[in-house]
């Protein structure tokens, strides 16, 4: 469903690389199409062309004109205005090369009656009749009256065109020429006669006219074709078809002797009657006809001719200026006239491969060219033979079918009227013999022009490729289903080709194009596709808004759209009767229109979706057995209507409602059609009226069609009640009316079986048409046994008719009895008398109470389209802490707020990923857009009110969203009174609204960067909200009393809501496991800084300086009570996160209270203010330990604390190089970095050993360092920090101090030198040079040399310390060997301890990834990314601002992946790590805060450029 009043505008995302040829899009005049850059051509020169017209202008489908890009704030898109009807192709090129294209279609529009209404493509009710079976045109009137009074709004008329010798209706004579039948003796009749004629039916009569075109054949006795016989395939245009014709030729002489009784031995009937005359055939084509033929002779070569070329071209040294190549290998070179004997070699090759190669041997050479030369004949005979064998078994299955199958004609004997076979060529000389054939026609071009094919169709074939052309070998091997009336034009590839065929059937076109409003193409599959484009270009050139339809046999929906798109098909045949039951039939009507009830309302704007061919769904064709025969008598009725209960084009054949019980043969039948008198009421040899079979029935059904398309019944729901009842319900998605049909069918003579009650919800308000058989216990056969044929009228069957009675109330039904049910909330229908044949539809609308619900329903969701709802402004007072928990709170988190609550379980499916808002937002905007309504979630919540009374109290037991849960709950609650099925399509649009609402609150509360961004840098911005919480038992420490502007608890003062960071969701969300020092920190100026959450920034920093112990910052914060205190780096990210607040917000921060919980190493917790210091103190502390060196025992080493973990692991050192200003620490039993596996598996051997020890001096902290010393240089000089340098002991235990500035150069001075592995570096450990160290110093020296993805870390922190050359040339590598999809890769795969795939529950005996251990050794994690494209970014800069947009180019289309991902993700996040190549990792947090954070962090260095 649609939103109503809304301009429509469809967003089509281009692809790099794709090509929607096959894909079929579907718009309406009126509407918009926007082309978007999807993220593959992100940052890429684009430039889309289109064949749309400018308004007013006519089409021409070889002129694109560029579509021009318009450009606001927040979005980027080339607009197409659709105005004109048709197909459209556009394409688009990506810095100058052509990347993709793709074709739209745009629905016609037709308007009919005095008033120009509009008839709707779904309401189009349309009657094919056969023109030749109208009579004179001056009693047309009369015989199309029918059609008009049975409903129909359309008419088929087939050709009308002079036809040929057969009288086929699809056999036509002379395109130009009306077929003189229908002239009166008045005198002749027109196109303009017929063109009136047509006019005046759409105008009075309000129907439009349609009629086929037969582009690819035409009549063999065709006059102009005498004329032009290069229209078609003939032997000298297409002399491959010699030996085909001559196959066909030999059929005729078979023929001619078994009816001569040559063969009366065999064929004593002078007949095929049995299974062993058949074999009798079988034998004589294989032993005398085919072997007499010697049909592999065109396609062989003539042994001795080679010979003596070669000979003669080695005799004349042709060999001298030759070079032998092994590979050279002579082949048969087919000749083009099909000469027997005619192919050839090529004489080059020849000379090459036996003169050269025989190294000159003149004797040898000629042998084996010899023996070659047969064996190609050998193999070419090999072939062909297999062409005859498939050539004798269709000829063998073709006569079976015709003279011995059931359901075949049955023919009874060979002669002239019935031949063996139907010739494939039209043959205008007199028949002699075989041989002459050959020598007069093959070989004579004069006569072999006028030898012309036949057209048909192929089983199975490509409708793609031309049957008829070469390599084609269709009429050799007699596979053509032949059509012996008709010609197969051949049109070559352009007009230049063929001038006079491409001249007249444009001018054929043309002709029908301006009296007709549409078009059928006829043998659409095998008409060559570039002829019916240009056909179809002039056609519309005189109709714009022509109404295109086909039917395609392609077997493929893939091919039949390439077929839709290229010529604009509007809508495809489907024929109802090719149903094999109730249930597929019922599958039909579902498949070809409408969308499910209840379907989601889709937005005004919206992603273009690929649709599904239109459909024209006839019960029967013209080309159809007729249903009586093929079903029974009964079935006619109720087939029809549930036809006519599809959302979709309907159709039907003439004779069908007049129960005509055979088909109404295309070629065999002259007899003409009834004419219309109302006045009749019992049976008539010329007339049709209201009594005649199911004329009343069908105009009922076909006007109930047209009501149900023309006032919004665009729903559809299929009930299959029994096999054979089928109950179809279109409904009406704003009013909430619905029509429910039930038919009972009868694909055989049935018994009448009792039907089961069908219960309704709702108000049946009556009864509009109720149809049953008068005499249903009628069985067909004898009612076929009785009829009889009209010599002269198209009669039907007259004994069998309808009681039917029309809007009738319900306590009147003769049908059924409708009594109330479920306390009058529904009704129960009980069948009473409803026999097979019947049918009865029922008018069904909401009851009173669930009407007005759903109003009041309708009108919250309006409201909610405002600026100023009660929603806004209850929202507009809400922090970021109200909107975490409204919006988003996984499991954990809410069940750590102790009300004994969690995510909410959907039965079959899952937990919801967050509890709220975003928990329901964010899938059932994909069920929206995929229309899913058999997702577990919509069956939840039709099943009952349970996830909408737990959406809105979750929210009502905290009082900052109290009144967000009141809110909710008043709109739940009318949301609970209206009809179960329509809740997921209701909640939907409050549920899109409210989160779009409270997701605008969140970044109103951000700075302009986010406000400002896109949509990817908003979403990317959501983690600040999704990750930062105010959680029960992961709280911070609490803060010192002075600290300004802290949220404090309404009902307890002393405590403070200050939030604190998951590390990831789920994994690290509540407890111990969710506040991390490092991850704190590395995520804090992304998340908090470069978003504008200052206050929260600043209070963690106070929050873990409170912490401070050893000179260290804890690993796990634990509220400050049971902190851990094993990483060495949490504290240089800490240190470098005060410089970014002081830098982007105030050095206030430097004097801020700091309540220290440890006023010692050695101290118990203690009360805040026991021991206060400003900021500045607690920094110089830690720096000045980390001076004086750190080495200390964890508090409660042992299994208690860690369980993995090794004795010696526990001991903490860190220090800094007096020589080199480096810090250090760690050890080869530890991991203090963020590299922090340790080993789990005793069965591995790897429990108790670090995976990545990193210890030594690591990269990135000494860039942290350096960050650190120079910024305090910096604050020192300008008297905002009071401390400049550290206090050192010598050698002599003499006190002296090292200022920040010698720190600075210490580290400046050494960093090249011991971390750049160049060419100078001799040691045998390097593995790759021209990178810079992971380490130096590490116990396992090998470690220092490992290509990690940390040094580009220490390039943003600290870029002076890298030479420019080098870091470019170093970052590459991370390029080229680390970077994956959405990752970096930790370790070098070139590194022999490289595992790409982590697996945590892994319990192998291979240490290297038992239990996780190679966490840090190979697999893809997100947040390092940051950091290499901000260096690469910086280090392009210095280079020049080439370098630097190429830079930028190549940072947009890496991060298109990562768009992608946080789009599609469930989560609303970026994961913390990946497998191999960006595969999924299952034991990775779905969302990470520094994934998040590290990307922010670019995208503002991006926006300071």
């Amino acid at each position: 469903m649609l939103t109503q009043g809304s301009a429509q505008i469809r967003i089509l995302n281009l692809v790099y690389g794709e090509h929607n040829d096959s894909t079929l899009y579907r718009l309406q005049k009126g509407w918009t199409l926007r082309f978007v850059l999807g993220p593959t051509l992100a940052a890429h020169e684009v430039t889309v062309f289109s064949n749309v017209p400018r308004n007013g202008e006519t089409f021409d489908s070889t002129r694109y004109r560029p579509v021009k890009w318009k450009n606001t704030k927040s979005e980027s898109f080339a607009p197409v205005l659709l105005t004109t009807a048709g197909s459209f192709q556009y394409y688009f090129n990506c810095d100058g090369t052509k990347c993709g294209s793709g074709f739209f279609m745009v629905d016609p529009t037709f308007n009919v009656g005095t008033d120009e209404r509009v008839l709707h493509l779904d309401a189009i009710c349309m009657q094919t009749v056969m023109s030749k079976l109208l009579g004179k045109f001056s009693t047309w009137p009369g015989r199309l009256m029918v059609a008009k009074e049975s409903g129909y709004n359309v008419i088929h008329f087939t050709p009308i065109q002079l036809l040929g010798n057969s009288n086929s209706s699809y056999s036509i004579a002379d395109q130009l020429k009306l077929n003189i039948n229908f002239s009166d003796v008045d005198g002749d009749v027109t196109f303009n006669d017929v063109k009136a004629f047509v006019e005046k039916l759409r105008l009075d009569w309000s129907m439009l006219c349609v009629t086929d075109v037969v582009w690819n054949h035409t009549a063999t006795n065709s006059a102009w074709l005498q004329e032009n016989p290069e229209s078609s395939y003939n032997l000298v245009n297409s002399p491959y078809l010699k030996p085909a014709y001559l196959i066909d030729g030999a059929l005729v002489y078979l023929a001619c002797d078994i009816e001569n009784g040559k063969y009366d031995e065999e064929f004593p009937e002078r007949n095929i009657t049995c299974d062993d005359e058949l074999n009798s055939l079988r034998k004589i084509l294989e032993d005398k006809v085919f072997p007499s033929l010697n049909l592999w002779e065109f396609f062989q070569l003539d042994v001795e001719r080679e010979m003596k070329l070669l000979a003669e071209s080695i005799n004349q040294g042709k060999a001298a200026t030759l070079t032998f190549d092994p590979e050279q290998k002579i082949e048969l070179v087919q000749d083009k006239k099909f000469q027997r004997f005619g192919c050839t070699v090529d004489p080059e090759t020849a000379l090459i491969q036996f003169y050269l190669g025989t190294k000159n041997d003149v004797e040898k050479a000629l042998t084996f060219f010899k023996r070659t030369l047969k064996w190609l004949n050998d193999s070419v005979k090999l072939t062909v033979m297999s062409d005859i064998t498939a050539a004798v078994n269709n000829i063998i299955s073709g006569v079976k079918y015709e003279r011995l199958a059931e359901d075949g004609p049955k023919l009874k004997k060979i002669d002239e009227e019935n031949p063996l076979v139907t010739q494939y060529f039209c043959h205008p000389f007199s028949y002699t013999c075989i041989e002459e054939d050959e020598k007069n026609v093959v070989e004579n071009d004069d006569n072999g022009k006028m030898i012309m094919a036949h057209n048909g169709w192929v089983m199975g074939a490509d409708a793609l490729k031309n049957f008829a052309e070469y390599p084609s070998k269709v009429y050799l091997r007699r596979e053509l289903i032949c059509w012996g009336d008709s010609v197969k034009l051949r049109y070559g590839e352009k007009p230049e080709d063929s001038p006079a065929l491409w001249d007249r059937m444009r001018k054929y076109t043309e002709l029908m194009a301006e009296i007709f409003h549409g078009i059928r193409i006829d043998n659409c599959h095998n008409t060559p596709i570039h002829v019916a484009e240009y056909m179809l270009d002039a056609a519309r050139k005189i109709r714009p808004d022509l109404y295109v339809f086909a039917e395609l046999f392609t077997g493929s929906e893939h091919v039949d759209n390439i077929f839709v798109n290229r010529l604009g098909i509007t809508s495809l045949i489907r024929e109802a009767l090719a149903a094999w039951d109730s249930h597929e039939l019922g599958r039909m009507v579902y498949l070809y229109g409408g969308e499910p009830i209840a379907s989601f309302t889709q937005p005004g704007t919206q992603v273009l979706k690929p649709s599904r061919a239109h459909a024209l769904l006839y019960d029967v064709t013209h080309d159809n057995e007729s249903m009586i025969k093929k079903h029974s008598v009964h079935d006619a009725l109720p087939s029809s209507a549930l036809v006519c209960m599809a959302c979709c084009a309907i159709g039907s054949n003439r004779g069908h409602d007049e129960l005509i019980p055979h088909h109404i043969h295309v070629v065999k039948e002259k007899r003409l059609y009834k004419k219309w008198n109302p006045n009749l009421q019992g049976a008539s040899v010329e007339y049709t009226h209201r009594k005649t079979g199911m004329v009343t029935a069908k105009h009922l059904l076909n006007i109930l069609h047209q009501t149900m398309a023309l006032n919004g019944f665009t729903q559809v729901y299929i009930d299959q009640r029994t096999p054979d009842v089928v109950a179809v319900t279109r409904h009406n998605p704003l009013t909430h009316y619905s029509y429910i049909m039930i038919a009972y069918t009868s694909f055989h003579d049935l018994e009448d079986k009792e039907v089961p009650p069908l219960k309704i919800e709702g108000h049946i308000m009556g009864i509009p048409l109720e149809a049953k058989p008068s005499k249903p216990s009628q069985c067909t056969s004898s009612l076929m046994q009785t009829f009889t044929q009209d010599v002269e009228y198209i009669n039907g069957i007259e004994d069998y008719t309808y009681d039917i009675e029309t809007d009738i109330p319900i306590k009147m039904s003769a049908s059924c009895e409708i009594l109330p049910a479920n306390g009058c909330k529904a009704h129960n229908v009980n069948f009473t008398h409803f026999p097979p044949g019947s049918v009865i539809v029922l008018r069904v609308k909401l009851l009173e109470q669930a009407d007005e619900s759903t109003s009041t329903v309708r009108q919250i969701i309006t409201d909610l389209q405002t600026e100023n709802s009660e929603f806004d402004q209850i929202v507009s007072k809400l922090d970021l802490r109200a909107l975490h928990r409204a919006l988003y709170q996984c499991s954990s988190e809410e069940e750590s707020d102790g009300l004994g609550i969690s995510a909410y379980d959907i039965p079959g499916w899952q937990k919801l990923i967050y509890c709220g808002i975003a928990g329901i937002a964010v899938p059932m905007s994909k069920i929206r857009s995929s229309n899913d309504l058999g997702h577990p979630l919509c069956g939840n919540l039709r099943d009952g009110n349970w996830l909408l009374d737990y959406t809105s109290s979750r929210l009502l037991k905290h009082k900052e969203t109290k009144k967000l849960g009141e809110w909710y709950g008043k709109c739940f609650e009318v949301l609970g009174h209206i009809p179960r099925y329509l809740v997921p399509k209701y909640l939907e649009p409050i549920i899109s609204a409210t989160y779009s609402k409270l997701l605008k609150a969140c970044w109103n509360q951000m700075c302009p960067f986010v406000k400002e961004s896109n949509m990817f840098v908003k979403m990317l911005a959501m983690g600040a909200v999704s990750m930062c919480a105010c959680i029960k038992g992961a709280s911070l420490p609490v803060l010192h009393p002075d600290i300004r502007d802290l949220l404090l608890d309404e009902e307890d003062n002393n405590k403070q809501l200050t939030l604190s960071m998951a590390a990831g969701l789920p994994h690290f969300s509540a407890g111990v496991m969710r506040s991390w020092g490092r991850d704190t920190f590395i995520a804090l100026h992304g998340l908090l800084l470069v978003t504008g959450q200052n206050l929260d920034a600043r209070n963690m920093i106070l929050a873990f300086a409170g912490c401070l112990r050893h000179g260290l910052i804890p690993n796990l914060l634990g509220e400050g009570k049971i902190c851990r205190y094993n990483c060495r780096d949490a504290v240089w990210f800490w240190l470098q996160c005060i410089q970014e607040y002081c830098e982007m917000y105030s050095y206030n921060l430097l004097n801020m209270s700091v309540a220290r919980i440890f006023p010692t190493d050695d101290s118990p917790p203690v009360p805040v203010g026991t021991k206060t210091q400003p900021l500045y103190d607690v920094m110089q502390e830690a720096l000045q330990r980390h001076i004086e060196g750190i080495s200390f025992r964890e508090r409660g080493a042992g299994p208690g604390i860690d369980s993995d973990m090794s004795d010696k692991g526990f001991d903490v050192t860190a220090g800094i190089d007096l020589e080199t200003g480096f810090v250090y620490g760690g050890s080869q039993y530890n991991c203090g970095t963020w590299c922090d596996k340790m080993g789990g598996s005793e069965k591995a051997g790897n429990k108790g050993v670090p995976a990545t020890p990193r210890d030594g001096s690591a990269v990135e902290l000494i860039a942290l360092c350096k960050s650190t010393v120079a910024w305090l240089h910096r604050a020192n000089n300008c008297g905002k920090y009071p401390y400049d340098g550290v206090f050192v002991k010598d050698q002599n235990s003499s006190i002296m101090k090292l200022t920040w500035s010698n720190w600075n150069s210490k580290i400046a001075d050494n960093f090249e030198k011991h971390f750049y592995v160049g060419d100078c570096d001799k040691s045998h450990l390097v593995h790759k040079r021209y990178i810079y160290k992971d380490t130096v110093g590490a116990s396992q020296p090998w470690c220092d040399y490992q290509l990690r993805p940390n040094f580009p870390l220490a390039m943003v922190y600290a870029p002076e310390l890298f030479d420019t050359e080098h870091a470019w040339g170093a970052l590459q590598i991370v390029q080229d060997k680390l970077l994956g999809p959405l990752g970096v890769k930790t370790l070098d795969p070139d590194d022999m301890q490289y595992r790409a795939d982590y697996d945590n529950a892994n319990d192998s005996t291979d240490k290297s990834v038992a239990k996780g251990f190679n966490y840090h050794q190979g697999p893809e994690w997100l947040w390092p990314v940051g950091y290499f494209l901000r260096a690469k970014l910086h280090f392009a800069r210095l280079q020049g601002s080439e370098k630097l947009k190429e830079t930028v180019t190549f940072i947009k289309r890496y991060l298109v992946t990562h768009e992608l991902h946080l789009e599609n993700s469930e989560w609303s996040g970026l994961p913390e790590l990946t497998n191999h190549d960006g595969s999924y990792c299952r034991d990775s947090c779905p969302i990470q805060a520094w994934s998040h954070a590290t990307l922010l962090d670019l995208f503002h260095d991006m926006s300071q450029l």
